[in-house]
């Protein structure tokens, strides 16, 4: 998933401001106790995610796939006053830990963690987003990305994760169903005239787009 040589990473992470103390041992704990570690967002990445949040200035964020809380405790730095970020995922095993981590932040009372299926959830959900992240199973990026999109305010961002699939996205000897799908869904992006798009190097690939 690390694109950057070992020693760049390192030069470009000692010249980020640091995670906090909560964050980082979200970092420490996730990677030494949940299946998976590989899936948190990370140092890099969460200031990246943080400082979007704070250029945008969202009232509403919509994250898909919370995980153990890391990009919703860093995008939740920069919602406004009144602001709101509602995450959703489907594993209930993780809602403790994750709730408790909240519940630590001075972001934690703006943030409402759903769980259940984010198909079923979203077409509840009446707010409309002015920041979306999609970081959950990679086969439904289109469904989630077309579900949400009529929700996203003209604008407005969506952010997209893992869309360089450890590289697997550029090799054409590799064809499984999860690579094809985020490989489709890349080239859904990129062929969509209603958004602007850049595609960031940053771990494993992050998808930055606007709403025109």
């Amino acid at each position: 998933m690390e694109f950057l040589d070992k020693d760049l990473q390192a030069y470009v992470e000692a010249h980020t401001d640091p995670e906090s103390e909560l964050l980082y041992r979200i970092n420490r704990e996730t990677h030494l106790e949940v299946l998976k570690p590989r899936m948190l967002s990370g140092h890099l990445q969460g200031r990246v995610l943080s400082m979007l949040s704070h250029m945008i200035k969202p009232d509403y964020i919509l994250e898909i796939g919370t995980y153990t809380g890391y990009s919703a405790l860093c995008m939740a730095e920069g919602l406004t006053e009144s602001g709101k970020l509602i995450t959703l995922d489907i594993n209930d095993e993780l809602e403790p830990r994750v709730k408790g981590y909240f519940s630590e932040s001075p972001h934690g009372d703006k943030i409402e963690m759903m769980i259940g299926d984010a198909r079923k959830i979203i077409p509840t959900l009446n707010h409309t987003w002015d920041m979306i992240f999609i970081d959950a199973d990679k086969e439904s990026y289109p469904d989630y990305y077309d579900m949400t999109f009529n929700q996203l305010r003209p604008g407005g961002f969506m952010l997209i994760d893992n869309v360089l699939w450890s590289g697997k996205v550029f090799d054409e000897n590799k064809n499984d169903k999860a690579t094809v799908s985020v490989r489709e869904f890349n080239e859904k992006v990129q062929n969509d005239d209603r958004v602007e798009n850049v595609l960031f190097p940053i771990r494993d690939g992050l998808m930055v787009l606007r709403k025109k």
